[in-house]
């Protein structure tokens, strides 16, 4: 029996120059299995993207690190804060400062006039809180009415639209008098609502217009628009026409009378491209087994069609100051 149990031992503990010649092989082994050293991580023989100066998997310039706020909704670190709740330094008023009023970490209507950002801005993801007055009072839309202008032009509509019919291009996120919005994401008066949009603004070539401004927004987390042509500059009661304008602009948010509150508005303008060169790259069986990288940004999606509102009921669930940009 004791010679069985020791030739049991020495079968299931390997010598230790064993245990050294498996740790050596499996090091050796280890670009084998898909794992690349930190600095060979893309392709050099697949094949050329059409349209871009790249290759597939290849070497190209690596996207910029961004700090995700810490709550959703919250200012990423390379974001302008426009509004954090304390003071209205990034805007100004038709004569001078913003005179908005301040109560409870927002910014309230108060009948002085629309306000505009002091900065201006061309492509830009803007993101955006706003509550209708509770409880509602009239009709229409004279019901919570405000709106959100980019480049001081192109409106998107901010109205109380729950259980409020109004015309469908001049509802909650439409994009006033062109294309109501896809589906109403509205809450009720009172609670707060939330716009995250991606703005690109239009092209001219002197007085010609070469590319339409194009607008994606979500309502409350529920996409409305999705890569939509503005027709023109906002008008209402007749139809909207580009006229050539700067590439920069304001962002505006209307007085039409209602006390809107708003908080946590805060502007990233559209991301360059870095041109830091990436980790050097394999040949290959090498390349071919190198591990994958997160895909790029994609371009801009088809344009959607706008259709009759459909209601959708949202689901339940906040950085840098302007001035220091």
């Amino acid at each position: 029996m004791r010679g069985a149990t020791a030739r049991l031992e020495r079968m299931s503990t390997p010598p230790l120059r064993t245990l050294h010649s498996l740790l050596v092989v499996s090091a050796a082994a280890l670009p084998l299995i898909g794992l690349a050293t930190d600095d060979e991580v893309t392709y050099d023989d697949t094949p050329q993207l059409p349209g871009q100066p790249y290759k597939v998997h290849g070497e190209r310039p690596w996207p910029t690190v961004v700090t995700p706020g810490a709550q959703v909704g919250a200012a990423p670190a390379d974001a302008v804060v426009l509004f954090d709740g304390t003071n209205l330094d990034a805007w100004r008023g038709g004569g001078g400062d913003a005179a908005w009023k301040l109560e409870d970490g927002a910014m309230v209507v108060n009948g002085t006039g629309t306000i505009t950002t002091r900065q201006e801005f061309g492509d830009v993801q803007l993101h955006l809180e706003f509550a209708s007055p509770a409880p509602p009072e009239g009709s229409s839309q004279h019901r919570g009415n405000s709106g959100v202008f980019f480049m001081g032009r192109y409106e998107v509509q901010i109205l109380d639209c729950y259980e409020n019919k109004t015309y469908p291009d001049g509802q909650t996120a439409a994009m006033y008098g062109q294309y109501p919005p896809l589906v109403n994401a509205c809450r009720p008066a009172g609670e707060w609502q939330t716009y995250d949009m991606v703005f690109e603004a239009p092209r001219f070539d002197g007085e010609t217009l070469v590319r339409p401004a194009r607008l994606t927004v979500l309502h409350n987390g529920v996409l409305v628009h999705h890569a939509q042509e503005f027709i023109g500059a906002t008008a209402h009661r007749a139809v909207a026409q580009y006229a050539a304008h700067a590439a920069k602009g304001p962002i505006q948010l209307q007085d039409h009378g209602n006390p809107v509150r708003f908080r946590n508005v805060w502007v990233r303008r559209r991301p360059a491209l870095s041109s830091s060169p990436g980790p050097r790259s394999r040949t290959g069986a090498q390349g071919a087994r190198a591990r994958r990288q997160p895909p790029g940004s994609q371009g801009p999606g088809r344009r959607a069609e706008s259709f009759n509102c459909v209601r959708i009921t949202p689901s339940a669930s906040r950085p840098r100051r302007a001035s220091e940009a």
